[in-house]
């Protein structure tokens, strides 16, 4: 049984662009940081050693992964993966939403919906969809 589900974004050299846009839209917070040039044995060239090998990013009370695609192996474009943030401040919700769209694209612009919390859907400028709900009965 797994004791916490993170989710994990693989880039293809563009971890380090993508880690600051999370700092300064989300607040994201830097945990472990490590390159793919720190591996034991390593044999890459300056620019790949450079690269994220993994990073962990704190996001309110949750933990998302970001890499770069080891060195020689594309990190592929098709996925079905979505990350849903839930807020408690419609103020914030707007805030983050505003600060993730930039560069990226709307895809559903910040509505009231039928179940009663303002939701809308973004893909950041990396191609990352994300999600945006804040319950109502959360906002008063």
């Amino acid at each position: 049984m797994a004791l916490k589900i993170s989710p994990y974004i693989h880039f293809d050299g563009q971890s380090e662009q993508a880690i600051r846009l999370y700092e300064r839209a989300l607040g994201a917070q830097v945990g472990a940081l490590m390159r793919w040039g720190e591996m034991p044995g390593a044999t890459f060239t300056p620019e790949q050693s450079l690269l994220v090998m993994h990073s962990e990013l704190r996001i309110g009370e949750s933990e998302l992964m970001v890499s770069d695609a080891a060195p020689g192996q594309p990190a592929g474009s098709e996925s079905k993966i979505q990350i849903l943030l839930n807020f408690t401040s419609l103020d914030e919700t707007r805030e983050k939403f505003e600060a993730l769209a930039a560069g990226g694209k709307v895809i559903q612009p910040l509505h009231e919906s039928f179940w009663g919390a303002t939701f809308g859907i973004l893909n950041d400028a990396f191609g990352i969809r994300w999600l945006f709900n804040c319950e109502s009965a959360s906002r008063a």
